[in-house]
């Protein structure tokens, strides 16, 4: 059975993420205090920096904006495709023969 980590809130990420922030505690400290690990909490940290232009990356709006274009340009590579063959069959059926 795989071990699938839990799913926190976002306020409670955003919560735990302030606290290690202020750095009045070791991140491992405050991950043990919070009940999750340091390496999850390393993450969110990781996370929120390049959410708040702290350091570069993709945020999570950029993510789903890009996820969503790459979607919409399969779709429209299978209609070109589409529309490719509909043309070539149309052209032949048009030849005298």
């Amino acid at each position: 059975m795989v071990n699938v980590p839990k799913a926190f809130p976002k306020e409670f990420r955003r919560d735990v993420v302030a606290v290690a922030r202020k750095g009045e505690a070791p991140i491992g400290r405050i991950a043990k205090d919070f009940g999750i690990s340091e390496s999850c909490l390393q993450r969110w940290l990781k996370i929120a920096d390049v959410e708040d232009g702290v350091k570069p990356g993709v945020t999570q709006a950029e993510m789903v904006e890009l996820r969503e274009a790459k979607k919409r340009i399969r779709l429209l590579e299978q209609e070109v495709e589409i529309l490719r063959r509909a043309a070539a069959y149309l052209s032949q059926a048009s030849l005298p023969k």
